[in-house]
């Protein structure tokens, strides 16, 4: 044991506030970043899609589609997969189909993780046999039994409106018609890892 009266207190003192400086610096990152989040700013997170306020559980909603073939959308699904919606304004065409079929070129872009992104489309679909046939190709093809997706669904003739849905069945975001394609698809990359 040193006996206390041979050491000098300014440098005790030196030596406290020294420790306290490196435990600072150690502590500054963390509460800047506290700081930071409860003000709710977040890193270059900026996704395209506008936010779907209040946030919807379209599973607990009990939101029913039913497909071509009577059976109920699953939104609960068993393996972590999102859900890309396309609800369909009136009379879809051209500008609807080139629409979905960039979203159905969007999910072969994923390559390996395109299984991890389902397609769902809600509406009438295009009168063309041709473009119905290859619809069916990428695209489960229902209907809103309720209309419950009522506010979602552009009003202008042949356009579409998208819905990002997480595999628990909480919507994410919302693309409304005419949104940015190549936006879309930077925003799955970032959800689909």
């Amino acid at each position: 044991m040193i006996p206390m009266n041979n050491v000098d207190p300014s440098k005790v003192r030196r030596n406290r506030i020294y420790l306290l400086l490196i435990a600072l610096v150690f502590a500054a990152p963390m509460i800047v970043a506290a700081l930071l989040t409860s003000t709710g700013w977040q890193p270059g997170v900026k996704g395209n899609g506008l936010p779907i306020t209040p946030q919807r559980n379209f599973a607990d909603e009990h939101l029913q589609v039913k497909l071509e073939n009577d059976q109920s959308w699953p939104w609960k699904d068993s393996e972590p997969r999102l859900t890309l919606i396309a609800i369909a304004g009136p009379d879809c065409a051209t500008r609807c189909f080139d629409a979905l079929t960039g979203l159905a070129k969007a999910r072969v872009m994923l390559n390996n993780n395109q299984s991890r992104l389902r397609l769902l489309y809600l509406g009438a679909p295009p009168a063309d046999a041709t473009r119905l046939t290859a619809m069916k190709t990428f695209w489960a093809l229902g209907n809103d039994v309720d209309n419950k997706l009522v506010d979602y669904r552009p009003t202008a003739p042949d356009s579409v409106s998208v819905i990002l849905v997480e595999s628990d069945g909480i919507a994410l975001a919302r693309y409304p018609a005419g949104f940015d394609g190549p936006g879309l698809l930077r925003d799955l990359r970032q959800v689909i890892k």
